[in-house]
């Protein structure tokens, strides 16, 4: 049966397109991105959720698609697609997993952690607890966006890209919409609090660093918090390395 996008205002997916038309961003140059701090003074409210032309569409649009099946059928799927994708890398995201490693001082006290990020997403008028993560820019590779990204979102510098990963779906039901996990590991100073961010304005993201041996537990613990959702492939990491904790199969 083909996905048909609904219209009430309830629904996930007109929630998702408006996200889409007010918070992703075009892509810039680095060296000229505007970057503000501002402060916190409410709680977010959804005021109103409207359809939207695809004329007013800055970021995204909808398509119909013609396709004959595996028994010779004709029949049609509709997809909500990406404006902004970058041809260099032929991907739209990048999510950063990262791995914090102590200062040196403390290597032998204190574990390895994970750095978190949570905003808010008006598509779930809710806050996400999420790997940073962020659109690729015109001419840049899934490798040289995460590494932007991840200064921008946490103000840490990457110290050392460990793997790349090959394209994935977002939502294949929905969207083409697609990402690459970059894995970074990030090497702490000595005696030095978290740096400063570099976000842009609407960009509101609370830094959370939680020790890699807790982090299944500490994303179930959110979960069950008022207004909160941990995302799909941070959930789906920190399951997998807690199923290799538990697994008798290998």
């Amino acid at each position: 049966m083909p996905l048909r996008l609904p219209t009430s205002l309830t629904t996930t997916a007109a929630r998702r397109l408006n996200l889409l038309r007010n918070t992703i961003r075009p892509p810039s140059s680095p060296t000229i991105r505007p970057f503000t701090m501002s402060n916190k003074t409410q709680e977010p409210i959804i005021t109103s959720i409207d359809d939207l032309p695809l004329n007013e569409a800055k970021w995204i649009t909808l398509k119909k698609i013609s396709y004959t099946d595996q028994t010779g059928k004709a029949r049609t799927w509709e997809v909500a697609t990406r404006k902004t994708r970058s041809e260099k890398a032929g991907v739209d995201a990048v999510a950063m997993g990262n791995i914090l490693l102590p200062p040196p001082s403390q290597k032998s006290t204190k574990p390895a952690s994970t750095l978190l990020v949570i905003q808010y997403r008006p598509p779930l008028d809710a806050y996400t607890v999420e790997w940073p993560a962020g659109l690729i820019d015109a001419g840049e590779d899934a490798e040289t966006a995460a590494v932007r990204e991840f200064h921008e979102e946490t103000g840490y510098e990457v110290s050392k890209v460990l793997s790349v990963s090959p394209p994935q779906a977002a939502d294949p039901g929905m969207t083409n919409a697609n990402m690459q996990l970059v894995m970074v590991e990030v090497q702490l100073p000595e005696g030095e609090g978290m740096p400063e961010q570099r976000l842009e304005d609407g960009e509101h993201i609370t830094r959370v660093v939680v020790p890699l041996a807790d982090l299944y537990k500490r994303l179930v613990e959110y979960a069950g918090k008022e207004r909160h959702v941990v995302a799909a492939k941070l959930l789906h990491f920190a399951q997998g390395m807690e199923f290799m904790k538990e697994q008798k199969y290998f």
